[in-house]
């Protein structure tokens, strides 16, 4: 019999804006009882691998106001972003960084003693706050430590949320395994936040953990919630070959170069204004393009590069400002960053779309909003910005902690819907545990990321997708016959096969919806439409789920401050 644990508010992820919300829902309500599940333990969350900064106008008086970080995020975005969603973003983040400041938060500091800022790509003002080029893992560490403080939250560590539980349209809460014991609970809930990060293990070559896989985006899809814009991932522009290890955009920003084979700066080609602080998605296809012009240097395995090069900035100033850089490029290569480049080319990196939410990152189920990565407000549109990825998990996190919180406050308690458990125990005790045929899912899953690699990568064409929907379609059918170990107890080879599933049925939506977006915009470029068409484009994909694959409908972009223009850079 399965048991079922009662809270008032469950939060799937760990990440910045899972522990945010639990943070800021304690501070609402102290006395809510709060459960954040996590599938890995809480501090080994992908969010501890940002590195660069996170964005805020802390220097109006220095000339940084918030119209220019509005102006340089819509502009960033290709103007697929919801303008009331940026000038809400812009407005709240400031505060969030002096919160992080009174937490503990060991920000990077200017000689005056101010938080210090950096330049990063498609930002106008030097707006990115830093903590060297370890800024997850500190926002991570000062959430984590805070929220120590309110005995209502629990946190469950390597507890793996299988479903969400939906009944009459409203949130009744989740089943989860825990690892260690691999039994099956409930999580009664008034509330439900998913905060459960991106779904970059779509891809072979990409900077995300393990751990990030499409899990919480599948939930909601399954539940009938629409998944938007998964045809915008965004690819870092510098992702270490061949491992595709983040090397952060903070390299630019102190004064990096990017160099091709013939030691040119080529940026000048591509961006004459920006250079290599260009939006990611224009220094991307500049990197491709020259790889693919032949002006990059070979690598054995097809991971051809081009170079960063940071020599000129000196030793003390790479070990101030970009310590871990050195230290993994160091581990990584043998390569020391202070006397030679950095081989590197674009690496998945963002997912722009996700579960699809209001700008009070409320979803279209009563009692359950989403949050960070997995969500998607449109607040990145077609292109995300550096450094505001992280921020966009604090304020949304701040957004829907605060507004579970007040749900909670007036709702009443529901039970968990006994069919919702006993057919999760079926599916997975007597269906997937007892699974038998000859399929290895660690090939098909391999077999899958050359796809995504190869044919939904920074150039795309009508002609790759199509055949690449096939192929996915047809791996969908083969992919969940065979689980080797029949044990329950940390059973990561069941929970690998239930990732594989998410991961595939989240990569047929975004090939799908890549297809059928007949432009060029942002981290979407089809060489076949090599043109932004805002005529017929300037609008947001929903896709929802049937028997037969994605379903796709759209939706207008909301526009109330600026009109699409050229992007120059």
């Amino acid at each position: 019999m399965t048991e079922v644990l009662p809270y008032d508010l469950v939060i799937v992820g760990s990440g910045i804006a899972g522990l945010r919300a639990a943070l800021e829902a304690s501070r609402v309500s102290p006395g809510i009882r709060v459960a954040v599940i996590s599938k890995v333990q809480a501090m080994r969350s992908h969010s501890v691998c940002a590195e660069g900064g996170t964005a805020a106008v802390l220097r109006i008086d220095e000339g940084d106001s918030y119209e220019s970080h509005f102006r340089d995020t819509v502009i960033g975005s290709d103007f697929l972003a919801d303008q009331d969603v940026v000038e809400r973003f812009v407005k709240t983040m400031p505060e969030e960084i002096y919160l992080l400041d009174h937490w503990g938060m060991p920000w990077s500091r200017r000689d005056d003693g101010k938080i210090a800022q950096r330049p990063f790509g498609g930002h106008e003002f030097n707006r990115a706050a830093y903590a060297a080029d370890r800024v997850g893992f500190f926002e991570m560490q000062t959430l984590y430590d805070t929220l120590q403080r309110f005995d209502n939250v629990e946190i469950f560590h390597e507890w793996y949320v299988t479903s969400l539980c939906i009944e009459d349209g409203a949130f009744r809460g989740v089943i989860a395994i825990e690892l260690k014991s691999g039994d099956l609970y409930g999580f009664r809930s008034k509330a439900g936040i998913v905060a459960s990060g991106g779904a970059g293990r779509l891809y072979g070559f990409t900077t995300y953990s393990h751990s990030s896989t499409a899990d919480g985006l599948a939930m909601a899809y399954n539940q009938g919630l629409p998944l938007k814009d998964m045809e915008f991932i965004q690819f870092h522009p510098t992702g270490l070959v061949p491992s595709g290890i983040l090397i952060s955009e903070a390299a630019r920003g102190e004064g990096g170069y990017l160099l091709n084979k013939d030691s040119e700066r080529f940026m000048k080609h591509y961006a004459s204004t920006k250079l290599e602080l260009a939006p990611r998605d224009i220094v991307s296809q500049a990197i491709i393009k020259e790889i693919n012009e032949g002006r990059g240097f070979p690598e054995p395995n097809g991971l051809d590069y081009v170079l960063l090069d940071v020599t000129h900035l000196g030793k003390e100033k790479i070990n101030e400002r970009l310590p871990q850089i050195r230290e993994i490029t160091l581990n990584n290569l043998g390569i020391d960053p202070v006397e030679e480049p950095i081989p590197i080319r674009p690496v998945a990196h963002f997912v722009m779309g996700g579960i699809n939410t209001t700008i009070e990152g409320e979803t279209q189920i009563k009692g359950l909003w989403a949050a960070g990565e997995a969500a998607c407000g449109s607040l990145h549109g077609a292109n995300r910005l550096g450094t505001n990825s992280t921020a966009e998990c604090l304020v949304y996190g701040r957004i829907t902690g605060r507004h579970a919180a007040n749900y909670v406050s007036k709702a009443s308690e529901k039970a968990l819907p006994k069919e919702v458990i006993q057919r999760e125990e079926s599916r997975i005790f007597d269906g997937l545990l007892r699974g038998v045929g000859s399929e290895n899912p660690y090939l098909v899953k391999e077999e899958f990321e050359e796809i995504m690699d190869r044919d939904a990568y920074v150039f795309r064409s009508g002609e790759g997708l199509a055949k690449a929907i096939k192929k996915v379609k047809a791996l969908r059918k083969r992919a969940y016959r065979h689980i080797e170990d029949k044990n329950r107890v940390y059973n990561t080879n069941l929970t690998h096969v239930m990732e594989l599933e998410a991961t595939l049925q989240v990569g047929e939506v975004l090939l799908v919806s890549a297809y059928t977006r007949t432009e060029s915009r942002g981290a979407h470029f089809r060489i076949d439409y090599p043109s932004r068409d805002d005529k017929k484009w300037l609008k947001h994909t929903l896709a929802y789920r049937t028997e037969d694959g994605p379903k796709l409908e759209y939706t207008p972009v909301k526009i109330n401050k600026m009109k699409p223009v050229a992007r120059k850079y």
